[in-house]
């Protein structure tokens, strides 16, 4: 039986950790805190409290070493550079040193392409951030790549009771920006841990992109919403500059991880919209 170690068994990490679970794979998964690991007490597999940042405490579990894989998604919840990088690299880091999995694949983001053209981008466009956070996430894809790992770049991640433009929508908060041109990257969570599982079983190398097939525009998004659920557009209002993965204008393609035979459960965020009831409950009820 194939073993892995999902580093984060968050709102990806769990979906994830489940769907190896099910596809025969003995699993592993790590929190942050005793507290959300007790919460995960029922899952059919082992869940264990242990901070990535402590390379310390990753020794002391000498039976998690050579990992046929490990999946790095923690997160860094709201914090900064500083906060990405006690997360992201120094988890990666100690990750490898500590533990030396076989394969390690990190999920980064798509946040990471500054286009703000509108432009087609793919795995060889140049992607240089232009916010210290960013730069922090490329300087552990780097690292991660120069070990033979894989870099994930998940796009916009909605899902079960998760979505930022629904929650905005439906509570009167939403505001079609500018002239509402922007480009929206998404993908369903769902489809990450289908995609996750894809890289590793193939044995992957390299940087993919995790986004839906369908990048929409700001103001095409709120424009369906309101048709659809038969209320009022929302209002026009200036553009914040202060988005936590910044202001760019871009349409990521999927088509190296297509390639691979990955197939989305949702190929646009309307399909969810339209056939996820778990994705719309908490904003409808």
């Amino acid at each position: 039986m194939p073993r892995i170690l999902i580093a984060g068994c968050g709102f990806v990490g769990l979906a994830t950790a489940r769907l190896f679970h099910d596809a025969g794979w003995e699993v592993v998964g790590l929190t942050h805190s005793a507290e959300s690991a007790a919460a995960l007490a029922g899952e059919p597999f082992r869940v264990v409290a242990c901070d990535l940042a402590d390379a310390a405490a990753l020794r002391t579990h000498g039976e998690w070493r050579r990992f046929d894989a490990a999946i790095h998604c923690a997160s860094s919840g709201r914090g900064g550079a500083d906060a990405y990088r006690t997360v992201y690299l120094s988890g990666a880091q100690n990750l490898l040193a500590e533990l030396a999995p076989r394969r390690l694949l990190f999920t980064s983001s798509t946040s990471v392409y500054a286009q703000n053209d509108g432009s087609i981008v793919d795995e060889e466009s140049p992607a240089e951030p232009d916010r210290e956070t960013g730069r922090v996430l490329r300087e552990t894809e780097n690292f991660v790549l120069a070990s033979g790992g894989i870099v994930a770049r998940l796009a916009g991640v909605y899902g079960p009771g998760r979505s930022v433009l629904l929650k905005r929508f439906f509570s009167g908060e939403a505001m079609i920006e500018g002239d509402g041109g922007r480009h929206v990257n998404q993908v369903h969570r769902d489809d990450i841990a289908t995609a996750l599982l894809a890289l590793v079983q193939a044995e992957a190398q390299g940087i993919f992109n995790v986004v839906d097939d369908a990048p929409m525009r700001q103001r095409d998004i709120y424009g369906w919403l309101a048709e659809h659920f038969r209320k009022p557009i929302p209002p026009s209002g200036p553009v914040d500059p202060n988005r936590k993965r910044g202001v760019t204008h871009k349409r990521v393609s999927n088509a190296k991880l297509r390639a691979l035979g990955w197939n989305l459960s949702y190929p646009s965020f309307r399909d969810a919209v339209v056939s996820d009831p778990a994705l719309l409950q908490p904003f409808t009820q």
